[in-house]
């Protein structure tokens, strides 16, 4: 009685293992993350919800996130083993094989694409697109340049755009829109993430920060770009956008949040330390999220 109490103890530990490794080897967080992105691009489009296309959107997404982190750990396992926030991934630790994470980023791809083939070929062709930029140009760029950020902020961008293409199978003004929301949204917080983590990712030679360092002239570009933000954010309250609207009042919260977060960028810009840095990012990450959920009960209230 003993001893198999002992061993479905061990085999209970194996599983919570191996469960733990799968969502680290795919970034579970970022990938729930991405897919809550996608699901408030769905929604903006869709003319009427189908429960059974929401499903496909969320499985497909986060498999092709997941794939993409994924291919991304086997190929900077080296450099992951060098820096304190990620020796400790499946890989670099010693407790996952290449192989082993190779089997899954492929199943994933193969599971993702056909899930987003299911809702439209559009819908997958961008998903294959997301990929292919992620693990080809974005991960090996990451340490030969900074511009590694801005080839990023494509595959990074598409998710939002990918829901109303799911719903519609129609790439427009409106999915180029919120590509272009989500695209500016990426510099302001990947460089506050980058400014946070230079030195461990020196450690690697990764090129995160525009300028190579934590001055002014990085803390500058943020401010642009965050402005560059907002303006895009609020441009479908004009009526230049095709179905995607919004209203005065969501304008007014969008605009206001985007002002809090642009307010974090100059304090990033006056004392130029990490904890500015971490306070920009958690208001990045406000942002997207709470414009996001306001575009979509705006559209459904208005």
């Amino acid at each position: 009685m003993w001893m198999k109490s002992a061993v479905g103890s061990v085999k209970n530990n194996s599983l919570s293992l191996l469960f733990t490794d799968f969502k680290e080897i795919t970034k579970a967080k970022l990938a729930v993350s991405v897919v809550f992105s996608s699901i408030a691009g769905y929604f903006l489009g869709a003319y009427q919800i189908n429960l059974v296309s929401v499903l496909l959107l969320m499985f497909g997404g986060y498999c092709m996130v997941g794939a993409s982190n994924a291919y991304n750990q086997i190929i900077e396992k080296d450099l992951d083993a060098l820096m304190k926030r990620t020796k400790n991934r499946p890989i670099p630790s010693g407790r996952m094989s290449v192989k082993t994470a190779l089997i899954i980023a492929i199943v994933l791809t193969v599971l993702g694409v056909l899930s987003l083939f299911a809702l439209s070929p559009k819908t997958a062709m961008f998903g294959a697109i997301s990929i292919f930029l992620y693990t080809s140009v974005y991960t090996p760029l990451k340490t030969k340049s900074p511009l590694s950020v801005f080839v990023g902020a494509f595959p990074g961008a598409i998710p939002f755009m990918l829901g109303w293409v799911a719903a519609t199978d129609e790439f427009g003004i409106e999915p180029g829109t919120l590509f272009m929301i989500q695209f500016f949204w990426q510099f302001p917080h990947f460089w506050a993430l980058g400014w946070m983590l230079d030195e461990d990712y020196k450690q690697a030679g990764f090129k995160m920060l525009p300028t190579g360092h934590k001055d002014k002239g990085t803390a500058l570009q943020i401010i642009l770009y965050t402005i560059w933000m907002i303006v895009i954010s609020i441009i479908p309250v004009f009526g230049f956008t095709g179905r995607l609207q919004l209203s005065i009042p969501a304008a007014a919260i969008v605009l206001l949040s985007g002002l809090v977060m642009l307010f974090f960028a100059f304090r990033l810009y006056e004392n130029r330390d990490n904890p500015s840095a971490r306070r920009l990012m958690l208001a990045s990450v406000t942002y997207i999220s709470l414009i996001q959920i306001v575009y979509v009960i705006d559209k459904f209230i208005s």
